[in-house]
């Protein structure tokens, strides 16, 4: 990856991250605050919602924060390194976390008369949609440590030819 891109890439992440912190500390206090200042118990779809937007923060989180990881170890040409993959496993389990947070939103959302089925039906395909982005980490987990191991093998080699030469 050239500079310039690795550049942009951590521009798009700081701007990600800092949009999900302002989601997390600004905006959910102040819909809570507007929800308990309605007469009444709050409701379980807006006290689900709120709870969900807190852990899907945390999911981009952790994601922007090991990519950033990731980006840093390409810049320094370190990414076929047995050590990255440890930045790829949180990912994979971080994605995979809010994809079943998002089947029980909508699990939660479902028996009620307020959210139509169609809306609970996309909540659910997006959990599906987020099972498969876990997924297609995973298998590039796989290809990363085999890339890591066929680099040690091509060292080796090098390092066998040099003797031999």
């Amino acid at each position: 990856m050239s500079r310039f891109s690795i550049v942009a890439l951590r521009g798009i992440l700081a701007v990600v991250l800092a949009g999900t912190l302002f989601v997390q500390l600004v905006m959910v206090p102040m819909i809570a605050v507007n929800e308990v200042s309605h007469p009444g118990a709050p409701d379980v779809p807006a006290v689900a919602l709120l709870a969900y937007l807190v852990l899907a923060g945390i999911v981009i989180e952790i994601c922007s924060v090991c990519v950033w990881k990731l980006a840093t170890r390409v810049a320094r040409s370190t990414v076929f390194d047995p050590a990255s993959s440890k930045y790829v496993g949180p990912i994979i389990w971080s994605i995979a976390a809010g994809s079943l947070a998002t089947f029980a939103l909508a699990a939660l959302l479902a028996p009620g008369e307020d959210i139509a089925p169609g809306m609970v039906l996309l909540i659910g395909g997006f959990g599906i949609l987020l099972a498969g982005i876990s997924v297609i980490v995973f298998v590039l987990r796989q290809l990363l440590l085999q890339a890591t191991q066929t680099e040690a093998q091509a060292a080796a080699l090098r390092t066998e030819l040099g003797g031999v030469i």
